[in-house]
């Protein structure tokens, strides 16, 4: 193995940077990858080199991604910036499976729909109207905020509501909006906005499964949302 400061002094056939261009990351051995994320060496000892030490000092990459920043730097030639790029890769790293593991929720019922929403519209003082966007399998995709404001007052364009459904290639969608006053009683323009746009989904071939209302619960209103569906609006 060459000995150098900077990978660009390897052999071009050494280089890691050219070996991912030419063959792909998944070609390159684990020393060939962190030696990317070190960019130079030490004194004397090559960027791969030093990275091979990083190994053979944790052992595994299980152990690697769990080291300090500290224990990153008694690795002879891994200095401050380096140790962090180390953390930063493995915590991405993490991160990344952890997104991969949570199950996007099914939201095939109203109250399945508001248990999502119900913490983001809790302190919003004035109407958002959102888009909740949905596979084939009614699990969650996306949620969109469209607008802000009264729906009396607030144009709520279906080209803006489909768009990210859309883009998604998305199968149905839920709509949604608060009421600040706490009642969830829907309004007229509620009740026309919701219809419109039932027409546009069907012309789009998206399907509106539903449109909740969100607001507070009472002594005499023990829920706090309602289902203009359930309430006879989507036949």
């Amino acid at each position: 193995m060459s000995q150098g400061l900077l990978i660009k002094e390897l052999p071009q056939s050494e280089r890691p940077r050219e070996r991912l261009m030419e063959k792909g990351a998944d070609a390159l051995k684990h020393s060939e990858l962190i030696a990317i994320l070190l960019r130079t060496g030490t004194k004397g000892v090559s960027a791969i080199q030093v990275a091979e030490q990083v190994l053979r000092k944790f052992d595994s990459l299980d152990s690697l991604s769990r080291a300090t920043i500290a224990e990153l730097r008694q690795v002879k030639g891994v200095g401050r910036d380096k140790a962090i790029a180390l953390k930063s890769a493995f915590t991405l790293a993490r991160r990344m499976v952890e997104e991969i593991r949570q199950e996007p929720p099914t939201l095939d019922t109203p109250e399945r729909v508001v248990d999502l929403l119900r913490e983001r519209n809790r302190a919003y003082q004035v109407e958002n109207f959102q888009v909740v966007v949905l596979n084939t399998r009614r699990k969650l995709i996306r949620v969109d905020n469209i607008s802000q404001g009264t729906l009396d007052t607030i144009l709520v364009h279906p080209r803006e509501v489909f768009k990210p459904a859309i883009s998604a290639n998305a199968a149905a969608i839920v709509l949604a909006h608060n009421h600040p006053s706490g009642d969830p009683t829907p309004s007229e323009a509620d009740i026309k906005v919701t219809r419109d746009l039932i027409r546009a989904g069907q012309l789009l071939k998206i399907e509106v499964l539903d449109h909740v209302i969100l607001g507070r619960a009472t002594q005499d209103r023990p829920r706090d949302y309602v289902s203009l569906r359930e309430l006879g609006y989507f036949y």
